[in-house]
């Protein structure tokens, strides 16, 4: 008994030095090797510094975690790596739980998230903090509290239920593939089973939490809706409705190609014993293939381009799917064929991400936003005793200068004064008809 509860131990050990691992590689590579902040994550500060129910693209939760690390670090760009990498290994740690809870073994537990280092989502795209990224710990949780609620009729588990359904909403819309797949899976499971008045919960807590982002969606016309539909593009023709489900697919596949090597590393053989009466593998199927089927179909009926960063959430329980299916045919004495592979991979994702970063130097995270800004202010309390308190431009050049100007001015669309200063695309002084961005005080 002893020696088997060391053998768990030692396997969670592994799992948290896993994390550790992960969050210290991801958090010091982009820091050493950027310049400057990538796009999404400066435009969400610019949101943040002046925050809202919603912003013309998304809902408010990105703006809103980024500002609370910004009022604890300040304009330093680790803290926002340091961010992105806390969402992702939240989203692992509850992969993990689901994970223990279904395959009910701790090795096969670790194997279903170590394998998640084969999908690029996971890894060389995670240093930008974004909607995408901000979606993962809830994905992960929502997935968790679903099966528990079933699984031991808790309230407080209802409650997180629609907790994190409401924030992973309120981080994108597309949360709603997820929430839909949990949705089927319960009507499903209420058909064989009684019904439970605990199973309103959910509801009632997300709209609850929902409300005030859904009042601001009316009030602003539906600003956020209108333009993730202009994101899936128009319509040019009916092969649309075709081609671009297909070509979907096919990146899908493509991304996948070093998850299946980590998994054909683990399983010699395709055969399973596969029944569509098992509740657990049902329950997977509906949190993993399930969201992206309906994605999939949404493509197909709109004819709408699926972007690719998109589907970042959506693989998050890929893995414990696949070994949960395969968990006969795993062999743990023989991987180290595995343990090569993920290695390989671990050690390759981040070797690229910073050889790319420091060779290539005309990207976004090479901006000189930080001097430009310093130039700004120099030019500012030359003609003015007053601090700045908002500036003006996209939220590219206008959220690079609210993020390093030392007074932290908020972000707006439109000029709010008359008291002001703007700049053309070279930074210098010109007539408000022409600048690219204005600063100003309110004072």
């Amino acid at each position: 008994m002893n020696n088997y509860k060391n053998k768990i131990m030692a396997i969670n050990r592994l799992f948290y030095y896993f994390l550790l691992t992960h969050l210290v590689i991801w958090t010091l590579i982009p820091t050493l090797t950027n310049y400057n902040l990538p796009l999404d994550t400066i435009e969400a500060l610019a949101w943040g510094s002046n925050l809202d129910w919603g912003f013309n693209k998304h809902p408010p939760l990105s703006a809103f975690i980024v500002e609370v690390f910004y009022q604890l670090f300040g304009p330093q760009d680790w803290a926002y790596y340091l961010l992105s990498q806390l969402f992702v290994i939240t989203a692992f740690y509850y992969v993990f739980k689901l994970s223990k809870e279904i395959l009910n073994t701790e090795k096969h537990a670790l194997l279903s998230v170590l394998i998640l280092e084969g999908i690029f989502f996971y890894n060389f795209t995670t240093p930008e903090f974004n909607v995408n990224v901000c979606e993962l710990p809830f994905w992960a949780m929502a997935g968790y509290y679903g099966y528990k609620c079933l699984k031991d009729n808790l309230t407080k588990d209802y409650f997180f239920l629609g907790f994190v359904a409401a924030l992973g909403f309120l981080s994108k819309y597309l949360f709603i593939y997820l929430l839909l797949g949990i949705k089927i899976f319960y009507i499903f499971f209420i058909k064989k089973n009684k019904f439970r008045i605990s199973y309103i919960i959910p509801g009632i807590v997300f709209l609850i939490i929902l409300s005030p982002h859904l009042f601001w969606l009316v009030e602003n016309n539906y600003i956020t809706i209108t333009y993730g539909l202009k994101r899936t593009g128009e319509v040019k023709s009916y092969l649309d409705h075709i081609i671009l489900p297909f070509s979907f697919l096919v990146k899908q596949i493509g991304i996948l190609i070093p998850f299946f090597l980590l998994l054909f590393s683990l399983s010699k053989t395709l055969k399973t014993n596969l029944s569509f009466k098992d509740q657990n593998f049902l329950y997977l199927l509906s949190i993993s293939i399930l969201p992206i089927f309906l994605i999939f179909l949404t493509s197909m009926i709109m004819g709408a381009k699926i972007r690719t960063m998109w589907m970042t959430p959506f693989y998050l329980y890929i893995g414990t799917l696949v070994i949960y299916i395969y968990r006969n045919n795993i062999f743990l004495n023989k991987i180290k064929t595995f343990n090569y592979i993920f290695i390989f991979l671990f050690l390759l994702s981040p070797t690229l991400y910073g050889y790319i970063s420091i060779t290539k130097n005309n990207k976004r995270t090479d901006y000189k936003g930080k001097i430009i800004s310093e130039n700004i202010q120099k030019k500012w309390e030359e003609k003015n005793n007053k601090s700045i308190s908002y500036v003006t431009g996209n939220e590219w050049i206008g959220g690079n200068i609210s993020y390093h100007l030392k007074s932290r001015p908020r972000w707006v669309n439109k000029i709010p004064s008359n008291d002001k200063m703007c700049f053309d695309k070279k930074y210098q002084i010109v007539q408000v008809s022409i600048s690219e961005f204005c600063i100003g005080s309110d004072d």
